[in-house]
């Protein structure tokens, strides 16, 4: 394995915009894998130099193609694809998911493809389909930290103001929110729907989109029973403020000792954090002082149910609509659909349950042959700008960002194993992981290390399905479906 010894991000931007696109025979659907492909060093990426470089085998079942202007083509087969490179008439612009662009002008033949994506908090289904086959499948897990890191950096930004001794004084004509204002940690996420779904436009001619959105009634959830006024009388009515009312829900007693203790002095704990849970009551729990304190510095673990909280569906709520209006302001066709037809359609067609077999259900996917491999999408920070580290941020964080030609969530290749760079020290080893969380090596030279994909905030790694096709497992149920075409 050879040491990087210098960190190449040149991109070229000589491309001719001349107009042209793929002619008919790379439009043909098929899939094969190709072993051996070999291209040029065209790209900043290591990865794009192929296997001979890599030392590994890059079976692929599709090939994205764009065309000279870099608009995206119908897929073509890694055979037809290599044959492109050899020829010099292509070149790689992307290795994960394999991408070539044409050098020479073409036709303009492309079939309608349709993109489902499975919306969701944690989670994102993404499948796009034609009438016979599915061309791209993957799922997206979201970042979930964004709370927790506002929360942060608001209290580094107290602690920084306090510790001035000029005087400023407050301001109160910047505090109104503009306009359909969300939440930070809400418009990422929306952000970030909007993001994968342009990403898969940058690959494929996407002619419609179909998104799943969904309703929930909070309160049924909690109460299956609830119904008429009982909606405006909450849980809360009558008391004060939740304080009140958790004490009153627990018979003033502790929670912990069940009085034991004989502390007359009662407290409201956090079951989970209030940066993260908040102040629900189903977050708060009655202890004694005493118990508090041993709670608080970890010497007393509660034997209680982690409330699961109601996020996922809030979310849903707030952006159900707000993204399908801004996909369409965008000037893309979109339609929508319900979670309950989903269901119903998958269970019809006998398919595992999985974000991506759910978004290849949306996209109107039935008979059509599945994607032999699909991506893992895991989003992570772009950078860490904290300048200490430590419980007390007490030691200085002098890492710096790149060591011997590698940084953080770098895809490398070490001893034939395709991973990411998750820790870093001065001293050049590193500590790799897979996106699932799979530890490979807990300090590996940078010598052993060969650069694959620079990072980025979309850490993305291709995986082979259990089988080679995933159709229909029975006969379609002639029942008729509980809903008309949307």
């Amino acid at each position: 394995m050879q040491q990087l010894e210098e960190r190449n991000t040149y991109t070229p931007t000589d491309i001719p915009h001349v107009s042209g696109n793929c002619d008919l025979s790379l439009n043909r659907e098929e899939t094969l894998s190709v072993i051996g492909l070999k291209t040029s060093s065209n790209n900043s990426d290591a990865a794009l130099i192929a296997t001979e470089h890599a030392k590994q085998n890059t079976s692929v079942s599709a090939v994205y193609v764009l065309n000279m202007r870099g608009q995206p083509l119908m897929p073509t087969t890694p055979g037809k694809a290599k044959k492109l490179l050899k020829e010099g008439k292509a070149k790689v612009v992307k290795r994960t998911p394999f991408t070539i662009q044409l050098k020479y002008a073409t036709g303009e033949a492309k079939q309608p493809v349709i993109l489902g994506i499975d919306s969701g908090f944690l989670h994102i289904g993404v499948s796009a389909t034609t009438e016979k086959k599915e061309v791209y499948s993957a799922e997206a897990n979201l970042r979930s930290d964004i709370v927790k890191l506002n929360s942060e950096r608001r209290q580094y930004r107290r602690s920084r103001r306090n510790r001035k001794t000029w005087y400023r004084a407050p301001r109160f004509l910047n505090r109104k929110k503009p306009e359909g204002w969300l939440a930070p940690s809400i418009q990422h996420k929306l952000d970030s729907h909007i993001k994968l779904i342009n990403k898969v436009k940058e690959l494929l001619p996407i002619t419609k989109t179909v998104i799943e959105v969904a309703a929930f009634d909070i309160q049924k959830i909690k109460n299956p029973e609830i119904s008429g006024t009982e909606y405006q009388n909450g849980v809360q009515k009558d008391s004060w403020n939740a304080r009140e009312y958790v004490l009153h829900r627990d018979n003033h007693t502790c929670k912990a000792c069940k009085g034991k203790s004989k502390d007359p002095i009662l407290q409201t704990h956090h079951i989970v954090s209030r940066q993260i849970g908040g102040d629900a009551p189903d977050n708060l729990l009655t202890l004694c002082q005493t118990c508090h304190e041993k709670v608080t510095k970890g010497k007393l673990k509660l034997d209680i149910k982690v409330p699961t909280g109601f996020k996922p569906e809030t979310f849903m709520l707030i952006v159900r609509w707000k993204l399908v209006n801004m996909l369409r302001d965008a000037g893309n066709i979109v339609n929508h659909t319900y979670g309950y037809i989903t269901k119903f359609d998958r269970i019809t067609l006998c398919l595992d349950k999985s974000h991506n077999t759910d978004a290849f259900v949306i996209a109107g996917g039935t008979i059509q042959e599945r994607s032999t491999s699909y991506f893992i999408i895991q989003q992570v920070r772009k950078c860490n700008r904290k300048l200490f580290k430590g419980d007390r941020s007490h030691i200085k964080n002098t890492a710096a960002r790149i060591i011997h030609g590698f940084q953080r969530f770098d895809k490398v290749l070490w001893n034939k194993i395709e991973c990411f760079v998750f820790g870093r020290r001065k001293t050049g080893y590193f500590e790799l992981r897979k996106l699932d969380g799979t530890k490979i090596h807990a300090s590996a030279k940078a010598k052993e290390l060969t650069l694959l994909e620079t990072a980025d905030t979309l850490l993305i790694a291709n995986l082979r399905r259990g089988t080679l096709l995933h159709t229909l497992k029975s006969v379609v149920s002639d029942t008729p479906a509980p809903h008309g075409v949307l």
